[in-house]
């Protein structure tokens, strides 16, 4: 996972006025050893675990929300073409845009430099809507048993 956004030098000031940005449980859930309380990810980081559990449901996976999660799962077991990695783009695309409203999908890309290996690393440039600020995503995807 790559997050490249760009912040200001007073860490203060990023903490004020972000608070919009959202706050959720830590993924994998996890307990604060200190506290004892579940451990929360707030902003840009609940952005990027977000878009995270978005691609790696699959549709129908959540019986209470059939519809939620990304397409890409289906085309695991397909052979690799143009038409493919289209579809992939295309599944991302939908999937960001219908349940991740904190931001503007700008280009998703998939990478195809390890295919013989079975990964396909997908690209995702966004945009936050609420600050404008950038920031990218890197989903690995593994079409291949073991990533073989």
């Amino acid at each position: 996972m790559i997050n490249d956004l760009t912040l200001s030098a007073d860490p203060a000031a990023d903490e004020r006025g972000r608070e919009f940005l959202g706050r959720g449980w830590a993924i994998p859930v996890r307990l604060d050893a200190g506290t004892g309380g579940v451990v929360t990810v707030a902003h840009e980081e609940d952005i990027d675990q977000s878009i995270q559990i978005i691609l790696s449901t699959a549709k129908g996976e959540r019986v209470m929300r059939p519809d939620f999660g990304c397409g890409i799962h289906d085309l695991v077991f397909e052979a690799m073409s143009t038409q493919v990695v289209t579809r992939i783009r295309n599944e991302v695309q939908d999937a960001l845009r219908t349940y991740e409203a904190r931001i503007d999908v700008l280009d998703v890309s998939v990478d195809q430099s390890d295919l013989f290996l079975g990964i396909l690393r997908v690209g995702i440039d966004y945009r936050v809507r609420a600050t404008n600020q950038t920031g990218n995503y890197v989903y690995p995807f593994y079409f291949k048993e073991a990533g073989r």
